[in-house]
This record gives structure tokens, sequence and C-alpha cells, in this order.
């Protein structure tokens, strides 16, 4: 699936929709940029709704793994 875009003028990108299907990415969906090494990765944002479940029997009192009432 080797794809390329190119920067425009008002530094967007279009992904191209290889890519989109592929990875079954929607219009109006978020991503973090993250730089990596001489690149970026491109990550999508998982919305709430997106994360049922996420921390299902997690402890929610004493998670802090440090003191800082101070």
């Amino acid at each position: 699936m080797p794809s390329t875009a190119t920067l425009s003028a008002k530094f967007q990108i279009s992904v191209p929709k290889a890519v989109r299907e592929a990875r079954q990415w929607k219009a109006g969906q978020r991503f973090a940029f993250i730089p990596k090494g001489g690149g970026v990765l491109l990550m999508p944002v998982p919305s709430v709704e997106d994360l049922p479940g996420f921390a299902e029997g997690a402890d929610p009192t004493a998670y802090r793994d440090r003191d800082d009432r101070y």
C-alpha cells in the first residue's frame, strides 16, 4: 500500500484513498502527530465511545505513583 501525498500551500495533506480504506478512517476523525526520528507517526485519537471497557475492573483508589499533595 505505498502511497504518497503532497503538502499544500495551506499545510494540508490528503490521505490517499487506499490508506483511508485500509485503516477505516472517516472524515472528521482526529489524529495525533508524534515526532519519530526523521519522520512523524500519525495515530488516530480514539473517542470515548471507542473505549468501552478500557479500564474495566480498575481500582480508582490510590492510583497515583507518587504523593504530590504538597
